[in-house]
């Protein structure tokens, strides 16, 4: 087995073509073990691309989704940045913490609670469509039309004005920009924080309804209660706010575009509308937008696939790596709107699993019902070799996606 010391390849990995996470992924399939890397800052990390390997990590008590502790590997400066100097979220808690606020949010996410929002998603996403068909030709599908939809829905959802969505959106980038300098993701932050902070403070002095919004139930029977304070209350919004929208419009886009370059998959999808549940997961699993998300460190001496890591030596479980396993997934980098079964891990895995999916696929299937349907003709407006991606950013899909019909 390897050891860290021999790590020298520099992580996050480049791809060679955008359908595909990078080659590496693949060696971490084949190679026993786990693939020693090294970060930007130099310090190693172990790379897990296996499923089984990824979900062992994710779901296991040995190790910690905390940023600040030691050993953590950070995908960049600005990032780390970010992570270990903003107010902490569930997603970088572990144990009674993670927990505490998971139950907070947990009932406000059901199943059944998400799904009544149905009608109003459908009348978005139909409103959308009726402007740009009234509108015209070109627009950039991803800036004009599938970003608008999950900030709309998430604003509503939240309670958090929609004509503030430019400037979440722009703070939205800041932070999830990989390349960027570590104050840009701060600043944004900052930002972010006193908006959400009044925007709290005012709710609360105005009284609230219980069934406003979710901001009225954190108000309601949290902050008022005094369980949950005003910052953390807010960085629990931005949490659910910045990643409500980027990680779901990369993914109508990203889907659409595979759509289109796989016309006998769209054919299918036309001539039977059932398939759309099964074609929705394949596009979470196809697309895996959450690129390079699921990094841990270890607590406690572990064995991961007979690799054994100690206390303090990062891993880095990469869920795209996961998507693309071959002992799991037939062919498993052919995009295929008939795969079933289909335990992708897209929504990550174990007690840090996306508390939002059930609003996510509600979205991305209302979405894939009424677009192909309503604008048959839709199709890419310059050569598909020419697009570019959001290889800089924590979620991955194409940067600008010209359209026509």
């Amino acid at each position: 087995m390897a050891d860290l010391s021999s790590a020298e390849r520099e992580f996050p990995f480049k791809r060679t073509q955008p359908w595909n996470p990078p080659p590496e992924y693949r060696e971490g399939h084949e190679t026993p073990g786990l693939l020693p890397v090294r970060m930007w800052n130099g310090t190693p990390a172990w790379l897990a691309t296996r499923m089984k390997d990824v979900r062992q990590i994710l779901a296991g008590h040995e190790f910690s989704a905390q940023p600040a502790r030691p050993g953590y590997p950070l995908i960049s400066a600005s990032l780390g940045s970010l992570l270990v100097n903003e107010e902490p979220t569930l997603v970088s808690m572990d144990g009674a913490d993670h927990i505490r606020y998971r139950r907070m949010l947990a009932p406000l996410f059901t199943l059944n609670r998400i799904n009544r929002l149905r009608p109003r998603i459908e009348q978005i996403v139909n409103d959308l469509v009726d402007q740009l068909l009234a509108q015209g030709p070109p627009i950039d599908f991803y800036e004009d039309f599938t970003l608008v939809i999950p900030s709309l829905v998430i604003s509503e959802l939240l309670g958090v004005p929609y004509e503030d969505h430019a400037f979440f959106q722009k703070a939205a980038r800041d932070r999830m920009d990989l390349s960027s300098g570590p104050q840009v993701p701060i600043e944004a932050g900052i930002r972010v924080a006193g908006y959400l902070t009044q925007l709290i403070e005012r709710r609360t002095r105005e009284g609230v309804d219980e069934d406003d919004d979710l901001l009225a139930r954190l108000i309601k029977d949290q902050i008022i209660p005094g369980k949950l304070t005003v910052a953390e209350a807010a960085a629990m919004v931005r949490l659910l706010l910045i990643a409500g929208h980027e990680t779901t419009a990369n993914a109508m886009a990203y889907g659409m575009l595979l759509l289109l370059a796989s016309p006998e998959q769209m054919s299918e999808l036309r001539a039977d509308p059932g398939l759309i549940p099964t074609a929705v997961e394949e596009i979470l699993r196809f697309t895996t937008v959450g690129h390079v998300n699921s990094t841990r460190v270890a607590v406690t001496d572990v064995d991961v696939d007979a690799q054994h890591v100690q206390p303090g030596e990062g891993v880095l479980a990469m869920v795209a790596g996961a998507n693309r396993d071959p002992s799991v997934f037939t062919n498993p980098d052919r995009f295929d709107v008939r795969r079933t079964p289909n335990e992708h891990v897209a929504f990550a895995y174990g007690i840090h699993s996306c508390i939002g999916q059930p609003l996510a696929r509600l979205e991305l299937n209302v979405f894939f019902e009424i677009v192909p349907e309503r604008i048959p003709s839709l199709r890419l407006s310059v050569p598909l070799e020419t697009l570019t991606y959001r290889e800089d950013q924590r979620a991955y899909g194409p940067a600008h996606m010209p359209v026509t019909w």
